[in-house]
């Protein structure tokens, strides 16, 4: 009995798979981040960022999306209105790669069958694991810039929300204007809190160590659907 119910349970979620539409294209665009080091500015692309982009869209109204985003994280102060920054000038350079995976919600029904344009805003929530250097600075003097040192690789858990308006001209691909804020768990994408062996020691923090970084990507998607149309069936 156990076997019967295990191959129907199977053949259940092999035809709704089969049932989707999906979509698979790029995301292109720029990054910033906010944290102890860099300008006042809470949206500022400064970076190029790119990636791959997948959605399984289950109904008109949401889609199972995931998504690979690689950036570099870079900041100056010599450009800043905040005076004390532009004084202490630190800067960082910072390689991140992220994974994606959650929810998107569209705000208007999204009928992919639709041969005319259609569009709709949409939300995205889910999870991210990045990766990143960790860095801790030292400071040199009056004159001399600080010098940021590299003590390896860390990887840590990122609370993304997108918000997005998209567009399909014809069935066969989405384009999408998007900007995304992810909260990192961590405080040390810039080397002001340095973790590991270097968490108890003060002299090596600094910028307020009681509040964790942010980092934002904004770009435009393209994608491609393939798959068997879904039906969107209502009674």
């Amino acid at each position: 009995m156990q076997k019967k119910e295990f191959f129907l349970v199977c053949f259940f979620i092999a035809t709704i798979a089969s049932a989707q539409f999906h979509e698979i294209g790029v995301f292109l665009g720029g990054s910033n981040y906010i944290g102890d080091v860099g300008t006042d500015r809470y949206w500022d692309p400064n970076e190029f960022a790119y990636g791959l982009v997948y959605k399984w869209n289950v109904t008109e109204r949401y889609s199972i999306r995931g998504g690979i985003t690689l950036t570099t994280i870079k900041e100056n102060e010599y450009n800043n209105s905040d005076i004390n920054r532009f004084r202490r000038s630190y800067k960082i350079e910072n390689p991140l790669q992220e994974i994606t995976g959650g929810i998107e919600i569209n705000f208007k029904e999204f009928n992919l069958h639709d041969p005319d344009l259609s569009f709709t805003p949409y939300i995205f929530y889910g999870l991210s694991y990045f990766r990143f250097d960790q860095y801790y600075l030292t400071p040199n003097g009056p004159i001399d810039p600080p010098t940021y040192n590299n003590y390896g690789k860390d990887e840590k858990i990122a609370l993304p929300v997108i918000l997005g308006f998209k567009v399909n001209p014809n069935p066969f691909f989405v384009l999408g204007l998007e900007v995304g804020v992810r909260y990192a768990l961590t405080d040390n994408l810039d080397g002001s809190n340095p973790e590991n062996e270097f968490a108890d020691n003060p002299a090596y923090k600094f910028g307020n160590i009681a509040n964790n970084d942010w980092y934002i990507f904004t770009g435009l998607t393209i994608s491609f659907t393939f798959g068997d149309l879904p039906c969107y069936c209502k009674e």
